[in-house]
């Protein structure tokens, strides 16, 4: 239960600050409303299951391949998600601009649920963190890895679920004021982001695999 409470943790800490896939869904409901914002959240969070799900069964075969791989994936995702933290507090990404760029006309329903599924599949960095943020949570010895990662990747997608609807529906009904308000916020959630990402490297990289 302590593993589930760190995750939950842990992860409303990197959902509740506006990145990508939050801006993403802030233009997108400033444009086309509720309904439209809701539909975008559907097909970014069902991207992320799919990444999910991906990680669970490739971190599974990586661990019956050998318990000292699965060790040194575990330190590679933590190293990765320092090296993550750092780049972010150090980006000089224009916030304004990625929102002016992601101002699109308005669109069948069908189509912003696949154009949110496509972007967040392709995404490279959403399988990288999958495969970094999980395995840090799994307990191998415990057995059922892949029980235990896709219970952390569907809490991750529900959670997710929550606070990108709650963007959603938020920014749909304060229109574009918010979105202009959710370009100010992006420009200092980078620290807040970083250091997260940061201190779950560091966490991770000075804990050891029965911990």
């Amino acid at each position: 239960m302590l593993a589930i409470l760190l995750f939950v943790l842990a992860a409303l800490a990197l959902l509740l600050v506006p990145g990508p896939s939050v801006l993403y869904i802030v233009s997108q409901s400033a444009t086309h409303g509720p309904k439209g914002g809701l539909v975008s959240v559907a097909g970014i969070d069902t991207a992320t299951l799919t990444h999910a799900v991906a990680a669970a069964f490739g971190l599974s075969a990586i661990l019956l391949s050998s318990a000292l791989a699965f060790d040194a994936v575990k330190l590679a995702g933590a190293a990765y998600l320092v090296i993550l933290g750092i780049r972010t507090v150090f980006s000089k990404h224009s916030a304004n601009s990625s929102l002016a760029d992601m101002g699109v006309p308005r669109k069948r329903l069908s189509r912003l649920f696949a154009q949110g599924y496509v972007v967040n599949l392709l995404n490279p960095k959403t399988a990288l963190f999958f495969y970094a943020f999980l395995p840090q949570f799994v307990v191998p010895y415990q057995g059922g890895v892949i029980e235990q990662t896709l219970t952390l990747g569907v809490l991750f997608v529900a959670l997710a679920l929550c606070t990108d609807s709650m963007y959603a529906l938020t920014t749909s009904a304060a229109g574009q004021w918010l979105s202009l308000k959710a370009c100010r916020v992006l420009n200092t959630q980078k620290y807040i982001t970083g250091t997260t990402y940061v201190a779950l490297g560091l966490i991770a990289a000075t804990t050891s695999s029965r911990t």
